[in-house]
């Protein structure tokens, strides 16, 4: 008995240290003005850091981005139409195998398959109902650094697609 009572008045003692602790912050808190001051200064600082760094992880995200695009453009493009299918299909087919574990290369892959597809925006709106969102954002930032991928208006498309034929 004397054991569990020891260990009673111990977890007593420090429920009623910090019980006492978290009323001396609040009276400080409430009552003086440089206190809060201090506080606020702390959590502005605070704030500051964590967009600070927030920023720096984007402008890495967007090198390597940029780094991959113009690798996966170093690789080149089928040009033949049996090809494109292939292509086509390994790269979705590989995209949706990665986009739960690497985004960006998840991203790459949806982005190679979109660059050989005959309509690009009927394929942009599959992806956006099933590939994930951390993926699409990053597909978007792929699809804005290429500038030969022909997106245009949904009139142009079907304005185009009459006159080819």
């Amino acid at each position: 008995m004397r054991t569990s009572m020891l260990v009673a008045a111990s977890a007593g003692t420090i429920v009623t240290g910090l019980l006492a602790y978290a009323v001396y912050f609040d009276h400080k808190r409430q009552t003086d003005p440089e206190f809060r001051r201090s506080l606020k200064k702390n959590n502005r600082r605070l704030a500051r850091a964590v967009k600070e760094e927030a920023e720096a992880h984007g402008a890495m995200q967007r090198e390597a981005i940029k780094k991959a695009f113009q690798q996966a453009q170093a690789e080149g493009f089928p040009t033949d139409l049996e090809e494109k299918e292939s292509f086509f299909m390994s790269e979705v087919a590989k995209g949706e195998s990665l986009c739960s574990e690497d985004t960006l290369a998840g991203a790459i892959c949806f982005w190679k398959a979109l660059h050989v597809y005959p309509q690009p925006k009927d394929l942009i709106s599959i992806y956006e109902r099933t590939v994930p969102k951390e993926v699409l954002e990053v597909l978007a930032e792929l699809i804005a650094m290429d500038t030969s991928l022909k997106l245009g208006g949904a009139g142009a498309g079907g304005a185009d697609a009459g006159v080819d034929e």
